[in-house]
């Protein structure tokens, strides 16, 4: 069993940069892939990054591809996803999940954090 817990949201401008981070606990943080998605007010859940296991592998939807990098320290069982040249669009509720597949389907995957919200003002 692995327990996720997002930070790192908040109200921020445009243009601006945060780092989310997804702290995880129990066992076997170390083994799972970790994916990132958003979900905003009246729209369905989307994927948005993913990371493998050990790090060395990235993919990302076309809509963040560029600002977004997601990352994972396994030494500190911490996932982050690094947002940069934040939009308004880019306004929703971000969760971090953990699976045994590196995937983009949100079905893929077994354990999820509760979620940070991020708001950006234009």
């Amino acid at each position: 069993q692995v327990q996720l817990v997002e930070s790192g949201g908040g109200l921020v401008q445009a243009g601006t940069s945060l780092r989310l981070s997804c702290a995880a606990s129990g066992h076997g943080f170390d083994l799972y892939h970790m994916g990132w998605f958003r979900q905003a007010p009246g729209k369905e859940r989307e994927f948005v990054a993913a990371v493998t296991w050990d790090g060395q592998s990235t993919k990302y939807a076309d809509s963040v591809k560029g600002r977004f990098t997601a990352s994972k320290d396994n030494a500190k069982n911490t996932g982050y996803l690094q947002i940069n040249s934040l939009k308004p669009e880019d306004t929703a509720r971000y969760s971090c999940a953990a699976g045994v597949k590196f995937a983009t389907e949100y079905t893929a995957y077994n354990y999820w954090g509760q979620g940070t919200q991020v708001t950006v003002s234009s």
